[in-house]
């Protein structure tokens, strides 16, 4: 089975790079038995293997209380803060986002996704980044994910494309923007907390954006007759936070944790949290970006709702001066975000080779 990727070129953002188009991976599929498409097949080296992953029982990421940690509860803010200095992750419970909203979002997830192909190519990347399609495909040669995505800007409101959203979806909408309120509050009281813990002002790292930009990539994994073929490339995250909403009921993330790959167990209605790029360069390397990736699995899709918090285009990359008074400087803090991403797109995904852009010349 051949696979052509489409020469659909998409301009992203303001000047951010480019991504080709490719198959639809759920609607392909429906026709694949034992047979996974050449661009699907992960290297050798790159493959899951039992080898390189941690004992699940003696290895998760901190879970954090987060009813707790906004009160400001003292064992909830060092757990919070180790978690973000040895581990890059952490999930939070009960951080308020209502379950209705939740099963709603989830819900209109599915939706779209069941949609058949032409429907969903209506909204399909073309003058931009957002849209039906995937991100940072540079090249025919390249391998791909197993996985179909959409990708939307949802805050600041002025800067949405509603051409890419599919608002003829009954419910989709109203569901968006119930979900996008509460990872503006959760994203907003977490950014607080961290603050506070780096010493800088209760509101510093969310000045630090200029503007605090929402994107969400919904993505949709469909079953896979060999997942131990696949798996999404390792990569951190360019932003600042992440908070990802997954499946309930199967395991698909995998973090890098000294040196092992460790399987990211979901709690129910649980937001996972992960550090990105930016906020490692703020930091000054005290919180760390961490490698993640995607795995699948034979019997059961899933799908996944990330939310990325990114500051503006002319927003500042490096370190707090109130970090660095008496600590060594690692970051630069002449870079601007905008550089930064058409750094990072450039690159493709390839772990955190794209950091040392940010970091002095000494520190890699």
């Amino acid at each position: 089975m051949d696979l052509k990727i489409e020469g659909v070129k998409v301009e992203g953002g303001p000047a951010w790079g480019n991504t080709l188009g490719v198959p639809s991976v759920k609607d392909f599929g429906r026709t694949v038995s034992d047979f996974i498409p050449e661009k699907y097949v992960q290297e050798y080296n790159e493959r899951p293997i039992e080898s390189g992953l941690a004992p699940d029982e003696t290895t998760e990421i901190p879970i954090i209380d987060f009813s707790l940690l906004v009160k400001g509860d003292e064992a909830e803010l060092n757990k919070l803060d180790y978690a973000c200095k040895e581990w890059g992750f952490l999930q939070i419970i009960n951080h308020g986002v209502a379950e209705d909203v939740i099963g709603n979002m989830k819900a209109a997830t599915a939706s779209f996704f069941d949609l058949p192909v032409d429907e969903k190519n209506k909204y399909a990347m073309g003058d931009s980044v957002e849209g039906y399609g995937h991100l940072f495909v540079l090249s025919e040669e390249q391998k791909l994910d197993w996985a179909d995505s959409l990708f939307i800007i949802t805050r600041p409101e002025e800067q949405r494309n509603m051409k890419k959203w599919p608002i003829t979806l009954p419910g989709f909408k109203e569901a968006v923007e119930e979900y996008s309120i509460g990872m503006k509050r959760v994203t907003e009281e977490l950014l607080a907390k961290l603050s506070l813990l780096l010493g800088i002002e209760k509101n510093g790292l969310e000045k630090r954006h200029v503007v605090m930009r929402h994107s969400m990539r919904i993505i949709y994994y469909p079953p896979c007759p060999k997942p131990e073929l696949v798996l999404g490339f390792p990569h951190s995250d360019p932003g600042s936070i992440s908070l990802l909403l997954q499946s309930d009921d199967v395991v698909g993330l995998q973090i890098k944790h000294k040196g092992r790959w460790v399987p990211v167990t979901p709690i129910p209605n649980a937001l996972i949290i992960n550090i990105g790029d930016v906020l490692e360069s703020w930091s000054n390397g005290l919180y760390k970006s961490i490698d993640h990736r995607a795995v699948t699995n034979s019997k059961i899709a899933r799908m996944s709702i990330a939310t990325f918090i990114q500051p503006a285009d002319e927003a500042k990359m490096g370190p707090a001066k109130t970090i660095i008074q008496d600590r060594p400087k690692l970051y630069k803090d002449d870079i601007k975000y905008i550089d930064y991403m058409r750094n990072f797109l450039a690159m493709k995904l390839r772990g955190k080779v794209h950091t040392n852009f940010l970091k002095l010349e000494n520190e890699y």
